[in-house]
């Protein structure tokens, strides 16, 4: 969906900046030049900085890490 109509930009795109490593909406904001026109996109463009940054904060914390070590034989 557009997030900003004056830049073009989508929740895809904010939710790629996080995955390519902007850390806040701050870098969001200056990686996209998201609302820096008429500004009505700030408080949508912020909500999904956000909710992108949980979702990939989970998506690293859940990895499993195998280790074959730490099976016992039986």
């Amino acid at each position: 969906m557009y997030v900003c109509l004056c830049q073009g930009i989508t929740d895809k795109d904010i939710r790629d900046a996080i995955n390519s490593g902007c850390s806040s909406y701050k870098e969001v904001r200056a990686a996209l030049n998201i609302a820096s026109q008429c500004g009505k996109c700030g408080c949508l463009a912020k909500q999904i900085t956000k909710e992108s940054m949980v979702e990939a904060q989970l998506s690293s914390s859940a990895v499993v890490h195998f280790n074959p070590n730490e099976i016992n034989n039986y």
